[in-house]
């Protein structure tokens, strides 16, 4: 699931308590939205983990917000309506190629991988669909229990909603361009 919180990561799940709160919704109500345990939406939301993308969207699904508010970065308004999100994690980098598209059913993400790296105890699942496109490098997508090897050129497209896991295998950084549909 997610990820330990570094002290520069940002205080998303400040904002799902805030958002959820506001909205009236309770812990319960997310984790049978989500499937995420009570434990780790409390740790979640307290800033002590960071949810992976594929939690992130399911939470603002259960929450009834566009995604982008928990996946934007706290950045200066200048930079906002400049740069484009990044959110960095451990290993991986999302930088969104749809800003503005609040409330829409598709999402395009570059995704950057650092060499030999996976988010270790992670599988992401979501509702919907999802194309990997590998810009460069060789990575390993994993689609429940099927192993996938793809290399630059090279493209996935699957249900989102099994337990999917990517990571990079190669030397290098991996660049991998990912559109995710939720309906």
């Amino acid at each position: 699931m997610p990820r330990k919180r570094k002290a520069d990561a940002p205080a998303v799940g400040e904002r799902i308590s805030k958002l959820r709160k506001q909205k009236k919704i309770t812990l319960n109500q997310v984790a049978n939205d989500t499937g995420c345990s009570i434990d780790d939406l409390k740790k979640i939301e307290a800033g002590k983990i960071i949810p992976p993308v594929g939690t992130l969207l399911q939470i603002s699904r259960a929450l009834e917000i566009d995604s982008g508010l928990l996946l934007r970065e706290q950045a200066s308004a200048a930079q906002k309506r400049v740069k484009a999100y990044k959110k960095r994690t451990a290993d991986y980098a999302y930088t969104t190629l749809t800003p503005g598209a609040d409330n829409k059913h598709l999402k395009a993400f570059r995704v950057t991988i650092d060499a030999m790296k996976d988010h270790k105890g992670v599988g992401y699942q979501h509702e919907g669909e999802e194309f990997v496109y590998v810009l460069t490098g060789h990575i390993e997508l994993t689609v429940g229990d099927h192993v996938n090897t793809l290399r630059g050129g090279a493209s996935l497209h699957f249900n989102s909603g099994i337990r999917h896991r990517l990571k990079n295998i190669g030397k290098k950084k991996a660049e991998l361009l990912v559109v995710i549909y939720t309906p």
